[in-house]
């Protein structure tokens, strides 16, 4: 799956790498410049680039506040979750279905 398509899908985030090109492809899907998206999530430039090229340094309220802005949803459970089993990895095919 591209990181494009992740936002019409669960995906399964194990690393700030991961997480990086999704908020870049939901951004881009929106047809915002990063500075525009910054401005609207009421981060900095530098921050939104950090999230965007997988940097682990920035603060989970500061994350949710961009995901929010981007209409994206951070969601925790166990990974034993039927609904977390069908989550997809980055770059990864759908899960088989029983």
């Amino acid at each position: 799956m591209t990181p494009a398509t992740a936002s019409n899908n669960l995906l399964r985030i194990n690393s700030p790498a991961d997480l990086g090109p999704v908020i870049r492809a939901r951004r881009r899907e929106q047809s915002l410049r990063i500075d525009d998206a910054a401005s609207l999530s009421g981060v900095s430039v530098d921050l939104l680039s950090r999230l965007e090229n997988g940097k682990g340094s920035v603060r989970v309220d500061k994350l949710l506040t961009v995901l929010d802005s981007l209409g994206l949803a951070l969601m925790l459970g166990p990974k034993s979750h039927p609904m977390m089993q069908a989550a997809r990895q980055p770059g990864g095919e759908p899960p088989e279905q029983p």
